[in-house]
C-alpha cells in the first residue's frame, strides 16, 4: 500500500522584533514600579505624583511602540 501524501501546511511564520520585545517589557516594568498609587515602588517609598504620572505615560507609550511593529511574517 501506498502511503498518502502529507499535505504541507503552508502557515506563515511569525517573526519577533527582539527591539520591540525589549520595549514591551521596559514600557511594563515601568507602568508596573512607578504607576501612582500602585505600583511597586510607590508602595514602599514616597515618590512624587510627577514622576508617577509622567513614568506612566512613557510606558504607556513604550507598550505601544514595542507591540506595533513587534510581529512581522516571513
Amino acid at each position: 500500500m501506498a502511503k498518502p501524501n502529507k499535505q504541507d501546511n503552508n502557515k506563515p511564520r511569525v517573526k519577533i522584533k527582539f527591539l520591540n520585545l525589549l520595549l514591551v517589557l521596559l514600557g511594563a516594568d515601568l507602568i508596573l514600579l512607578f504607576a501612582p498609587n500602585v505600583g511597586i515602588l510607590n508602595s514602599v517609598f514616597y515618590i512624587g505624583d510627577v514622576i508617577g504620572w509622567s513614568s506612566l505615560i512613557v510606558g504607556i507609550l513604550l507598550l505601544v511602540l514595542g507591540f506595533k511593529g513587534l510581529y512581522q511574517k516571513r
